[in-house]
């Protein structure tokens, strides 16, 4: 008889302890431990890397020399390995090209069943083909926006925002500042014109010249100077305030001007396509009645009552071909939670678990078998109804002859599991041993689990006193994506859990209105860590009739997932300003003064001290051209980063390269004694991170793990008045011991004054909130309501609430979820 285990020998990748393991085949096996463990180092790191080298090693010699740059994971010997599938929480970096339709491939059936099967307008000589019906394609886009849908213009009230002001007090709120922004105004009062007088004043022909005019001329200025400096007249050409935005945003290569000018443009829909991103011939081609733009923007599950007649049709024709396979797969996707998604969603806009769910339903249309499918918490950013829907999907895959190889936190999950590998006991070096491999039941008898307990311990959590608000800050008529009219109230000073399905509307709510009406409230001064909307494309801008308790708030802090880089030159050391700590350090030894380095030296940015090889990377990229780029350790500098003449300097017999090596726990000890990095270290391990490494790339963190860095950070600051705190999921990726650090941080906020809001799935940070708001009842067009609102207790019997019924739960047992 066949084997029918995955048997590993001696894995040692990253903190692995040579590690032995038998995983059988065919089964969903949970991967468990605290977060920094060695599980994904496991998963990932050593399974799906070898799968993905053997699978190198069978194809083309220039193949197998790209696999040799990358590496091969660390490992003695793996046996009954098949092929593998990673689908994996790693956020890319999609462009607002990329949809839901792109990603799904579905946009490719819909656009097939246009071109071949579609109404054409009569008298029409010949079918469009299928890339005629694509924004992405030169044949398809709309030649007036490029098929983006939108065009960016400029309003008189985007370039003077506040017209009490003179132009020479800056009314042109989007003209440079410093030398260049005086220089305009200098010409235009050369040019004639009152730079003195509110700019409501002018004249209407006077303002509509200055802001939009494209002439350019070129007059002598007669500049007024500070007394003492050369008054010297020059020749100055005229540039107008749209002239301006529009040259920038479109040449400058500067990000920070780009993003600055684009504060001054408005976004709307193109009117020539009126956003529909087409040409007009792939616009006048129908099917049932509509156009190919309609159905792409109509929620999936919709889409699908559509095409269901035509897809009921017994005959072979294409129409109904087509139509019975685009049913099938959203049917995939509605049973995971997305319908209420469109096609032409754009992909910046999804969370890292939606995009994990779409990939996961194309699997399972793949119609693959004998596959280990290795996923990252699946369950992430998911209600627990979704969860349920998930498990049958997974439960299909494994039942298609496949293995599910799943590194998962959520213990429902971990409990539908036919067999479980614990590793621990702790996180990075304390970590990396297999504690369990068996059976999930045998894992109560290991002592040594950190899982265990919440896996198995049935004890009601502690009763602990709701906190009484000290105001209320509510927001009136509330209207953006599937809000609509919502009236919503924040109590202030206590912990707020905001709840319901995945596309209800909490996101949108918290992270977007809630934050744009305190930030317009407080001005730009306020503290802002995340960044807004979408990365790429315009944002709609919400629509309040009202807001009350502003006032309350001296500052925001808004907490999200996005990376804090996107290359391995960002880490976690230079993202907390610790690394500057570290350098300054390093310059004072006795042997970097004798040399004459200074803190700049130790910077891996800076030519003098760097590795030109890999630019002081540590990495160089490899383009794989058939499959997505990857990169592979420097072959000069192995990865330290650094020029060997600055690894000579040592501060406690270790180099620079060596503390970027160390983990935060082990920094902690070493560097105990520096305050500005010891204040850094201890913040980071009072959320959770102690595990990860100085000089992790920020390609290596997860998006829980970029939320708690930034939030260290924040830790850190002094905090004077009133913060309101907004997070995003923030127990995403955390293990159920390290989201209890997590809380004890949050809620350590809200007792020393300040108020925490976070949108959360986790039932067991809901039952110990102080308020709970609840969204649905459903997603998408069924959701955007406020369904329950209220302390914890009152929100679990609340009926019409989806999440009722898993809080009460979670309230009789700290361990459902």
């Amino acid at each position: 008889m066949a084997d029918s285990y995955v048997r590993v020998r001696g894995a040692r990748e990253h903190n692995l302890r040579t590690i032995d393991v038998d995983i059988p085949r065919d089964a969903l096996v949970a991967f468990t431990g605290v977060s920094g463990s060695g599980k994904s180092s496991l998963a990932f790191g050593t399974l799906y890397a070898e799968a993905q080298r053997r699978y190198f090693e069978s194809v083309a010699p220039y193949a197998r020399r790209l696999i040799h740059q990358v590496g091969a994971p660390k490992v003695e010997d793996i046996t009954g390995l098949p092929p593998a599938v990673a689908l994996e929480q790693r956020r890319s970096a999609p462009t607002s090209r990329s949809s839901v339709g792109t990603v799904t491939t579905l946009s490719n059936t819909l656009r097939m069943l246009f071109s071949r099967a579609g109404d054409y307008p009569e008298g029409t000589a010949e079918r469009l083909d299928s890339d005629a019906f694509s924004p992405n394609t030169a044949a398809g886009a709309c030649p007036e926006c490029h098929g983006l849908g939108t065009v960016h213009r400029v309003t008189e009230q985007s370039l003077v925002p506040d017209p009490a002001l003179s132009i020479r007090d800056g009314a042109i709120a989007a003209w440079p500042g410093a030398w260049q922004g005086k220089n305009l105004r200098d010409i235009l009062a050369a040019l004639g014109h009152d730079t003195d007088r509110p700019w409501r004043e002018l004249p209407p022909a006077d303002r509509e010249w200055i802001l939009f005019t494209d002439e350019q001329p070129v007059v002598t200025v007669h500049p007024v100077r500070d007394v003492g400096r050369i008054q010297r007249p020059y020749q100055g050409q005229y540039m107008s305030a749209r002239r301006y935005v529009l040259h920038t945003f479109a040449d400058s290569k500067s990000e920070t001007l780009r993003k600055r000018v684009q504060g001054f443009m408005v976004a709307e829909p193109c009117p020539v396509c009126a956003g529909r991103r087409l040409r007009p011939e792939a616009l006048a081609v129908t099917f049932q009645g509509q156009d190919i733009a309609t159905l792409a923007g109509m929620p999936l599950g919709a889409l699908a009552e559509l095409l269901r007649p035509t897809a009921a049709r017994a005959d072979d024709e294409v129409a109904p071909t087509l139509a019975r396979d685009l049913v099938a797969r959203i049917e995939v996707l509605t049973e995971l939670g997305l319908g209420y998604l469109s096609m032409d969603r754009p992909s910046p806009t999804l969370s890292a678990g939606e995009l994990q769910r779409l990939r996961l339903a194309t699997q399972l249309r793949s119609g693959l078998f004998g596959v280990v499918y290795v996923l990252d918490e699946p369950s992430a950013g998911l209600h627990p109804a979704d969860t349920e829907s998930l498990l049958t999907v997974l439960g299909r895959l494994k039942e298609a002859g496949n293995s599910l190889f799943v590194v998962e936190h959520d213990m429902e999950v971990v409990r539908r599991a036919d067999w479980i590998v614990d590793i621990g006991p702790r996180a990075g070096e304390h970590g990396g041993q297999v504690l369990h491999s068996g059976p999930v039941a045998a894992l109560a008898d290991v002592t040594g689990s950190a899982t265990r307990r919440f896996l198995f311990d049935t004890a009601p959590p502690a009763a602990r006193t709701v906190r009484r608000p000290t105001g209320t800050l509510t927001l009136h008529g509330v209207t953006l994506h599937n809000l609509r009219g919502l009236d919503a109230a924040f109590p202030l000073g206590v912990f707020t859990a905001v709840t319901g399905v995945s596309g209800s509307g909490k996101t949108t709510l918290v992270t977007r209105v809630l934050a744009e009406a305190v930030r317009e409230h407080l001005g730009d001064g306020t503290a802002d860590t995340g960044e807004d909307g979408t990365e790429a494309g315009p944002m709609a801008r919400a629509q309040l009739s009202g807001a009350e308790g502003l006032e309350a708030i001296d500052r925001l802090v808004r907490v999200d997932q996005k990376p804090i880089g996107r290359t391995p030159r960002s880490n976690l050391a230079t993202y907390t300003g610790l690394f500057d700590a570290v350098r300054k350090v390093f310059a004072a030894t006795d042997e970097a003064r004798a040399r004459g380095y200074t803190a700049g030296r130790f910077s891996f940015n800076v030519a003098a001290g760097r590795c030109e090889t890999c630019q002081g990377e540590g990495f160089v990229a490899v383009e794989l051209l058939f499959l997505p780029g990857t990169y592979a350790p420097c072959t000069a500098c192995h990865g330290a980063r650094y020029h060997p003449e600055t690894l000579e300097i040592t501060y406690r017999d270790r180099t620079v390269a060596d503390v970027l090596a160390m983990t935060v726990d082990t920094a902690a000890d070493f560097l105990a004694d520096i305050p500005a990095a010891a204040r850094s270290l201890r913040t980071l391990q009072d959320v959770g991170l102690g595990y990860l490494r100085l000089g992790q790339p920020a390609t290596e963190l997860s998006g829980g793990e970029a939320q708690r860095i930034k939030l260290a950070t924040e830790l850190q600051r002094t905090r004077r008045g009133h913060t309101l705190y907004l997070l995003d999921e923030p127990t995403t990726g955390l293990h159920p011991a390290d989201t209890e650090v997590l809380l004890r941080q949050l809620h350590g906020l809200v007792d020393a004054g300040h108020t925490v809001v976070v949108v959360e799935h986790d039932m067991g940070v809901v039952a110990g909130a102080d308020h709970v708001i609840d969204l649905g009842p459903g997603g998408g067009a069924d959701g955007g309501r406020i369904v329950a609102a209220g302390t914890p207790a009152e929100v679990a019997g609340a009926p019409g609430s989806r999440t009722a019924p898993y809080l009460a739960r979670r309230r009789a047992r700290p361990d459902a979820s």
